[in-house]
Order: structure tokens, then sequence, then C-alpha cells
């Protein structure tokens, strides 16, 4: 079973949730952020290279230019490499435990594992962020010492930030996973 709806997350701009099933006890989520608009790259680079060509003009100093070419491109690398992430995704598998992944725009991926011994439980947490209250899902680990404290919470989807109707989707589908271990 797969299913790919369109969701906006809290700041209002699209994506999307692909929801995949590939047992009752496995189940996948991917939360996909849109691509790099060339728009904005290009608007960016354009607002950089105009001041640098202002400083020129002014100083006839050519590094000045030199230095917003280089400035420009570093921080395109960076930013695709360290900050724009792609996708994000849930792996929930009930006997063993929880996946989660981040892809950037770069390739680069990272992934974490939770053992599912360690998890208390999934949930849907809010928070102040900025000036208004926004959801986020969260996994709750459980204490080494008192099994009924929670020791720290791992947040999911933190780049893409999903709005609670997204959110609530995920976590009906992760609990009927976690009910049946």
């Amino acid at each position: 079973m797969m299913e790919d709806e369109a969701f906006t997350d809290i700041s209002g701009k699209a994506i999307s949730l692909d929801c995949q099933s590939h047992s009752s006890f496995c189940r996948e989520f991917t939360v996909s952020s849109p691509k790099v608009s060339i728009g904005k790259v290009l608007v960016y680079t354009c607002c950089v290279w105009l001041l640098a060509y202002t400083v020129f003009f002014f100083t006839q100093n050519t590094a000045v230019l030199s230095s917003a070419i280089l400035i420009t491109l570093v921080s395109m690398m960076l930013h695709i490499h360290f900050v724009k992430v792609d996708h994000e995704s849930l792996l929930v598998i009930g006997s063993l435990g929880i996946q989660v992944s981040s892809s950037y725009a770069s390739g680069r991926e990272m992934t974490s594992f939770i053992e599912m011994s360690k998890i208390k439980d999934i949930v849907i947490n809010e928070a102040i962020y900025m000036h208004k209250i926004i959801y986020y899902l969260c996994v709750l680990l459980k204490d080494s010492s008192d099994p009924n404290a929670v020791s720290s919470v791992v947040p999911l989807f933190q780049s893409s930030k999903p709005r609670l109707n997204c959110l609530v989707k995920v976590y009906k589908s992760c609990q009927e996973v976690l009910s049946k271990c």
C-alpha cells in the first residue's frame, strides 16, 4: 500500500507525505520538502554581486569582486550540504525499533536507529516557536534506572516541520505498529 498526500509545513510551504506499509509490523513515512528554487538562488546571487560591484565601483579594488564570487559559491555549497534537507524518513519496525533518516540536497544522508527496548512511546508534543505554538512528533526514550520515567525526547521531522494534520496521520499509524508488539 502506498499513499502520497500533500500537506504544508508550519510556514505554509507545501510538503508531501509518502506512507508505505511494508507489512503489519513495518511502516515507512517520508516527508519531502520542495527542491531548491533556482529563482531564489538567482535573486540572492544577483543581490550579493550587485553589492560587490557597487563597492568595486567606489573602491576600484578587484579583491571585492573575487571575494563576493567566492563567498557566494562557498555559502551555496554549505547550504546545500548542511542545511537543505530534501526528505526525512521514519521507518517503524514493530519488534526491532525505529530508523530516522535525513537526506540533504547534496546527496548526504544521516541515519540513526533507536532500539525498541529503549522506546517508551511516540507522542505529539507542542512547543512555542517564535510567536506561535507548533506541534512535533517525538520519541520518548526510557530511563535505564526507572522504566516509568523518560530519559530524553528525540524529535522527528525537524527540518520539514509538518503541521498537526500530517503528524496525526503518522502518529496513528505508528501507534498501530507499536500496539502489535
